[in-house]
């Protein structure tokens, strides 16, 4: 849910101040890196957009902030939706196929399906608590999930459930650890990869 108000008590030369939703409420903090467009510095009196959060010190605070009578660029972010859809549909049938031709063991398939699935309920769970003003799910926590193989999911809950998906931060290191993942898959790969892979399974077997 996205709220309106004007900011107060802004802070320059910090980068932060607060915000007083239109129609009275509590304030909730706001911080420069929120703000979705920063060619545009925010003034004190400046009316935003944004959504309610809480941050690691139990507070309110708003993230991603647009200032009103902001243009969205949506072809652009169609674009870019488009984009990780088609990509991670690519991955999901190439992960099928090297599982089917015997290139990797079907354990690979079952490592993902369960990340994916552990990474999207922790995305519900996390907004569910912001929306409630409760305790939120840590971002390294929401990485680590993505990094052992759970992006897919994560990225099915980012684009279904609108969690994450504007953060700029956020995404910046949720594309690195896609990035990490689909490496060290392409090394399972390799002779190397392959003979370590096969210790891992042999161990747990």
């Amino acid at each position: 849910m996205r709220y309106q108000g004007k900011i107060t008590s802004w802070k320059d030369d910090q980068g932060f101040g607060f915000v007083i939703p239109n129609g009275g409420g509590e304030k909730a903090f706001v911080h420069i890196k929120a703000f979705s467009n920063r060619s545009h510095r925010p003034m004190e009196g400046d009316s935003i957009t944004y959504e309610l959060a809480t941050d690691g010190k139990r507070r309110l605070s708003a993230e991603n902030i647009r200032f009103v009578g902001e243009r969205v660029t949506d072809n652009a972010l169609k674009k870019t939706k488009s984009f990780d859809t088609i990509f991670a549909f690519l991955f999901c049938l190439f992960l099928a196929l090297l599982v089917l031709t015997g290139r990797l063991p079907f354990a690979i398939i079952g490592l993902y399906l369960a990340t994916s699935t552990v990474a999207f309920l922790a995305y519900a769970i996390d907004k569910a608590a912001a929306q409630k003003n409760r305790w939120r799910t840590q971002e390294s926590t929401l990485h680590l999930f993505a990094l052992v193989g759970g992006w897919p999911g994560a990225l099915l809950a980012q684009k279904t459930l609108r969690h994450k998906s504007k953060k700029v931060e956020f995404q910046t290191v949720f594309g690195a650890t896609v990035v990490i993942n689909c490496f060290v898959l392409g090394w399972l790969l390799t002779k190397d990869g392959s003979s370590f892979l096969n210790a891992i399974l042999n161990l747990a077997a």
